[in-house]
Parts: structure tokens; C-alpha cells; sequence
């Protein structure tokens, strides 16, 4: 008995620490409502969460649709259909990239969501600090020509992969207030307190906003994330790409340039034109506006549906033994009206005053897993990685960062750093108990 008053008092303590953190925050006045969330067990495309309107599904039009102008005028469908768009050279694909389209990395279960395509970044040491590959961190898999396939030296000694993530419910995510991310991390104990990074907004001449998007929460907005992505991901200049769709020289004028943002790493490649004969920028960024407002408009991953009994067991374990201090359960975005993203962006009835579900702070912490690269937010970050978001989860079964884990248990096994104390709380749980908690990752 002298032995279990302790136990039960540190987890009652636990309990309490945890419990204000899944708590909806709202401004007094404001009435949160539930966001719209899909079913990914449902098999169904219907992910459309009511942000821009809707339109006819693309398979019963006769022609390809024209993106957007500005960020909320363009169909849901059509966008949807931007998004799973592939790129050809002709489009402005390459010279070196690692796949033809958006839909190629965000297809499982549904258009948008995870992938399980990796990419691979390297560099080295020197004083101390990371230091980029020459020609950028990020080494594309593929090539349009042999003669420029990308290879690094063994003088790279720090090597990560990284894993696709889903993009579904990202429009929530971007209409989370700075102070909405700063609070929660601020009520978070400190040796488990998460670090939140300022980034450019590419669409607001580089303002800084809380970086929210990436494994190192190297973006901000789903713009700047969907112009750098579109460059470093298919080599598509294009004017939110960190480089406004061109060379950074203007002594490579008789070029045509193929650089990559800052926040990926890459620094101004460039190749003849005879790999890359589309003349920058490769897109007017009309098509970065589409793949923006798909993502902004598609339904939060619910649960699954029914909910396994385990996993209603699971549930306050997963908040007692302390997954919940930085996997946070429940948030809610800014008011309707309210300008974001360096005042480009306004967030839209759609998507504000909504009670959302991430199970992510998305702030950066060293749990032991970090893979040693830097981006955007300084040396002291290279071990440091953004809290993935669990909502969604059970469709992706190659876990972690860089996707080489495939079971839940052995993932957190992995934890240390800030979140050993979470770890071995899970391991003192009765074998029973533990099932019970995966069960509940598992149904989210």
C-alpha cells in the first residue's frame, strides 16, 4: 500500500497538469463551434469543409478548370483537381525534383492526405554547426537528364529522411492565432515546453508568423508552404517560392534559374537552359493559390467510427501518463474576420471560431528523435522537431520522421529527451493498460 499512494498521487499530479491543456480556449463572447471532420474510414471523397464554394465535380466537365485569381474565389473541385495535377517539363517539372504533383506525396486514404514517399536531406559539421550540402540539403531523387542526377560526397556525414505528412485539415491549422499557440505552449510544464519559431510569409513580403506547417515548422501559411513546396518538391519556380519565381542574381540573367527557398535549404541552383528550358517563373503562382485554398478547404480527419472499447479505455491514459502535454487535444482557431498571415488573409466563417483536434502543439522539441538538420529557426534546432499532429493517424503506417518505424509501441519507445518522463510512464503501465492507449492513438 506504501508503495501505491505515491503512484497514484503522481498520476492524479500528471492529471492535473495535463487536463487545462485539452481544454477548448476561446476570447470571451466567441462561440466555438466543432469543426467539419471526414471519416477517413468512409472511404468517401466528400471533404469539402464549406470554405469557397463547392462546384461540380470535375469527371462531369467537359474542360480542365482555371485556378484562382486570389485565395478564396476558385471551386473546391477544381482546386481538388489542381492539386492532383502532374507536371510534365513542358509545365516547368525539373531539372531535379522528387515527384510530378501534389496528389504523388498526399494520397493515403484520400486526395491530400499522408504519403509514403521520402525525402532525403544531408550535410556536415564544421565548428560545430550544420552546414548545408553544396547545392542545398534537400537531394532530389530524380532527374531530368543523367548528366544531373544529384549526389552527395562522403564528407556528408548528417543524412535524415523525411516522411510525407497529410495536409487534410491544414486550413484549421492556418486559422490558429499566434497567441492561440504561444498560450499552450506558455501553460506546458518547462522541462517539457515546446519552442515556437517566427518564419516569412512569402504572400505578405516575408512578415514573420509562428511557423505551424512542416517537420520543422518551417511554415507559416499554406501559401508559402504550397509555393516552397511546388519549387523544392517538382522544381516549379513561381512567385511565393522564397525567391519570387526567380534567381536571387541578376548576373544569371542568360540562364534559366532552378533555385530553392531558404526554408528548404537550397541555394540558388542553377542549370543551362538546355535542362531547363521554361522561362521563370514556371507558373504565375495561380496554381500555388489552387493547392492553398484545396487544402484550406478540406474536412479535419475525425475518428474512427465506431470507436473501439480499448480505445475508450485508452483514453485518459493517453492523458495521465503525459502524451497530452505536447500532443494537445483540442484547440480553436481565430474569430471569423480576423486577418492573418501578415494581414494577406482573412480567416473565413468556414474556418473560424472551430474546436479542432490535432493532438499536436506544433511547436518544436527534442525528444531524442531529431535528425540534425536546421531550416529555418538557427542551430539550436537541428535536434529539435515539430509535434506531428495524431489526428488521422491510423491511415499512415510508417511512423515517426523518417518513416522507418511501423508500430506505435516501438514509436514510443524512441521517445526520450523532453519526453522521457512520458515514455516511462507508458512503460509502468500494466501491459493491458498499454494496448488500451495504443487502441486510442490507433482511432484517431
Amino acid at each position: 500500500m506504501r508503495k501505491v499512494l505515491p503512484i497514484l498521487a503522481l498520476l492524479l499530479f500528471a492529471v492535473a497538469l495535463v487536463l487545462p491543456l485539452s481544454e477548448p480556449q476561446t476570447v470571451e463572447g466567441q462561440t466555438a463551434t466543432e469543426a467539419l471532420t471526414t471519416d477517413m474510414d468512409a472511404k468517401t471523397d466528400d471533404l469539402f469543409n464549406g470554405f469557397g464554394v463547392k462546384g461540380t465535380p470535375i469527371d462531369e466537365c467537359v474542360s480542365e478548370p482555371e485556378p484562382p485569381t486570389a485565395r478564396g474565389n476558385g471551386r473546391f473541385e477544381d482546386n481538388k483537381f489542381i492539386f492532383s495535377e502532374r507536371e510534365t517539363i513542358e509545365d516547368g517539372l525539373g531539372p531535379t525534383y522528387n515527384d510530378v504533383g501534389c496528389v504523388e506525396c498526399h494520397q493515403s486514404v484520400d486526395v491530400g492526405a499522408f504519403g509514403q514517399q521520402m525525402e532525403f536531406r544531408a550535410g556536415h559539421i564544421t565548428n560545430g554547426a550544420f552546414v548545408d550540402a553544396p547545392g542545398g540539403q534537400l537531394v532530389h531523387a530524380r532527374a531530368t537528364d543523367s548528366d544531373i542526377v544529384e549526389h552527395i560526397s562522403t564528407a556528408e556525414t548528417v543524412k535524415a529522411f523525411r516522411i510525407t505528412l497529410s495536409t487534410l485539415g491544414d486550413g484549421f491549422v492556418e486559422a490558429l492565432a499566434n497567441a492561440t499557440l504561444q498560450n499552450n505552449v506558455a501553460a506546458q510544464p518547462l522541462a517539457q515546453r515546446g519552442v515556437l519559431t517566427q518564419v516569412p510569409v512569402t504572400e505578405a513580403n516575408n512578415t514573420l508568423r509562428i511557423g505551424r506547417f512542416g517537420w520543422k515548422a518551417q511554415h507559416a501559411s499554406l501559401v508559402s508552404f504550397s509555393g516552397d513546396a511546388y519549387l523544392n518538391e517538382m522544381g516549379i519556380t513561381n512567385p511565393f517560392d522564397g525567391f519570387g519565381g526567380r534567381s536571387s542574381s541578376a548576373a544569371d540573367a542568360g540562364t534559366h534559374e532552378n533555385p530553392a527557398s531558404t526554408a528548404e535549404g537550397v541555394i540558388n541552383v542553377t542549370f543551362p537552359s538546355a535542362f531547363d528550358p521554361v522561362e521563370d517563373p514556371e507558373d504565375d503562382g495561380l496554381d500555388v493559390l489552387a493547392f492553398a485554398d484545396f487544402m484550406a478547404a478540406t474536412r479535419a480527419p475525425g475518428r474512427q467510427n465506431p470507436i473501439p472499447a480499448a480505445a475508450v479505455r485508452g483514453d485518459s491514459l493517453f492523458t495521465s501518463v503525459g502524451c497530452a502535454v505536447c500532443h494537445t487535444r483540442t484547440m480553436v482557431t481565430a474569430a471569423p474576420g480576423t486577418l492573418i498571415n501578415g494581414g494577406a488573409f482573412t480567416v473565413p466563417t468556414a474556418l473560424g471560431n472551430k474546436i479542432i483536434h490535432p493532438f499536436s502543439d506544433f511547436a518544436l522539441h527534442n525528444v531524442g528523435t531529431g535528425d540534425g538538420i536546421v531550416q529555418n529557426a538557427g542551430q539550436s534546432t537541428a535536434n529539435q522537431m515539430r509535434t506531428p499532429p495524431l489526428w488521422g493517424i491510423r491511415a499512415r503506417n510508417r511512423l515517426m520522421h523518417e518513416g522507418l518505424n511501423i508500430t506505435i509501441f516501438d514509436s514510443i519507445q524512441l521517445h526520450a529527451g523532453q519526453a522521457t518522463t512520458a515514455r516511462n510512464n507508458f512503460n509502468a503501465l500494466t501491459a493491458a493498460q498499454r494496448n488500451d492507449l495504443i487502441a486510442f492513438v490507433l482511432s484517431l
